[in-house]
């Protein structure tokens, strides 16, 4: 494959860069935190202590592992009785880990021992510097969340035929009993503050995600219909269309975003918890929905 050169001055200031943060952190290490774990154990006891009955698949695609290491790495932290794992009774082929008393209290030394780590390296900075440092970390993860193909958020202004046909694909592949009729679209294409955003990869439609006033919460939305093409998987899609979406819903001076789901959807959950998103108290009279959340902007 043929790719663009990259300056020799790029390289070295990446070289440079991760040089320092990985001595700085302390990322040379074999342990995590210089604790009881490697990094890899560690990242598995947090995702199975944040989302309780997780299976090994769901872990080898947030993670994204081999599932062979992922098993084998499970076996040895139920060996060290830190994870439980209980037959699932929807697929036998599956079991549902959860922590012990034990994994919790691992849990909580290894965020102790990472807040500590993070404030010895903010004391020394001043209250700019930190925010300078944190404006820079978060504009580096959305470059490198960037997927390589050329990915399109548009906002639409009218319903298109596109739209209604990636909706419709939603509905049937979460089976929606609630769902939008095309004048409805329309008229929430018409509310300056909702609105409805397409991800594009080569002009072909990949995703889609709604935001929709909230009339019955002051100065709050809902996300909707947050959908990308199993084709299209795994090139971030989700994170871009929430970007645009949480962009649109501040420069509208939206305080909070509510969404509702199904327990079933953990990874899009995952998704929802890693972007800073809080259960809460149902919001809606949505019958298919069994969990709620929101996020302050």
């Amino acid at each position: 494959m043929v790719t663009t050169p990259i300056p020799a001055e790029q390289v070295s200031a990446i070289r440079e860069f991760n040089r320092f943060y990985t001595a700085r952190l302390g990322l040379l290490r074999k342990r995590h935190l210089g604790g009881e774990f490697s990094l890899t154990e560690a990242r598995i006891i947090y995702e199975i202590g944040a989302h309780p009955q997780v299976t090994a698949s769901e872990l080898c695609e947030t993670l994204g592992l081999d599932p062979g290491y992922i098993s084998r790495l499970l076996t040895t932290l139920t060996r060290r009785k830190l994870i439980r794992q209980v037959p699932s009774k929807s697929d036998a082929r599956e079991k549902l880990l959860t922590l012990t008393v034990a994994g919790e209290e691992s849990v909580e030394r290894l965020n102790t021992q990472s807040d500590t780590q993070i404030h010895r390296i903010l004391d020394g900075l001043g209250s700019a510097a930190r925010d300078n440092l944190v404006a820079a970390l978060g504009q580096a993860h959305r470059v490198l969340a960037t997927p390589s193909n050329e990915v399109r958020i548009l906002r639409l202004t009218r319903a298109s035929s596109e739209a209604h046909e990636i909706l419709e694909e939603y509905y049937e592949a979460v089976h929606v009993v609630q769902r939008d009729s095309p004048a409805a679209l329309q008229s929430l294409l018409d509310d300056p503050v909702s609105g409805m955003w397409l991800a594009t990869i080569d002009n072909e439609v990949a995703g889609c995600v709604v935001l929709r006033s909230l009339s019955a919460i002051p100065r709050a939305g809902e996300c909707k219909r947050l959908y990308v093409r199993p084709s299209a998987r795994g090139q971030h899609i989700a994170t871009l269309l929430l970007n645009a979406l949480e962009e649109h819903a501040r420069n509208h001076q939206l305080d909070w975003i509510y969404l509702d789901t199904y327990d079933d959807l953990k990874p899009a959950i995952t998704l929802y918890e890693h972007r800073g998103y809080d259960r809460c108290e149902r919001y809606n009279d949505n019958p298919q929905a069994t969990l709620f959340m929101r996020k302050r902007l």
